[in-house]
């Protein structure tokens, strides 16, 4: 396969746009990227011209981006760069998207949580909006649980009242406890 992969690190320019189609879901967005270059005459940092992309993902990629993704958040983008070229109302234009493979926050400019997302549990890619009831502070945007933060749990424990659902250990705890991040 002779694709052009490329890897970008800028912002989210746009809220991602999530549609459901035939073969799974389907996520957009435009992304910005501004190079910054040390001026020596002026001693410092200047912004270049800002390229857009408009950033294509498909199935499982597109699902969580619609929930991990907001405007103006630090991004890197790895992907199929795509050069359309059409003629609208007589204008020539250029088009540069780019297939999403991976898509992540970019740690150099702050710090991210990662949920592990399993089959059959979209919720989970859901934003967690404001608090329910006034005066109850609204829930972070890395990770939520029903037991008060860095809990410690069973694995086999939901955290419903009747006990009920699975959870699936990743290896990277200890046997029969998992790390459970909460309001």
């Amino acid at each position: 396969m002779n694709d052009t992969l490329v890897t970008l690190v800028g912002n989210a320019a746009t809220g991602v746009e999530f549609r459901e189609t035939a073969t799974g879901g389907m996520a957009r967005f435009r992304f910005a990227v501004t190079p910054r270059r040390w001026d020596r005459e002026k001693q410092l940092w200047t912004d270049g011209h800002t390229s857009f992309y408009t950033v294509w993902a498909w199935r499982t990629l597109a699902l969580n981006l619609s929930g991990s993704v907001s405007v103006g958040e630090p991004l890197v983008v790895h992907g199929r760069l795509k050069v359309r070229e059409e003629e609208r109302e007589g204008q020539h234009r250029t088009f540069v998207d780019i297939e999403a493979v991976a898509v992540g926050h970019d740690l150099t400019r702050g710090t991210a949580a990662f949920r592990r997302v399993m089959r059959g549990e979209p919720a989970l890619t859901a934003r967690v909006g404001r608090a329910e009831r006034p005066g109850t502070p609204a829930r972070p945007e890395g990770g939520t649980g029903p037991d008060g933060p860095d809990v410690l749990r069973d694995p086999g424990d939901s955290g419903k009242p009747d006990g009920s659902g699975t959870r699936r250990s990743t290896g990277r705890q200890k046997a029969g406890q998992e790390l459970v991040s909460a309001p």
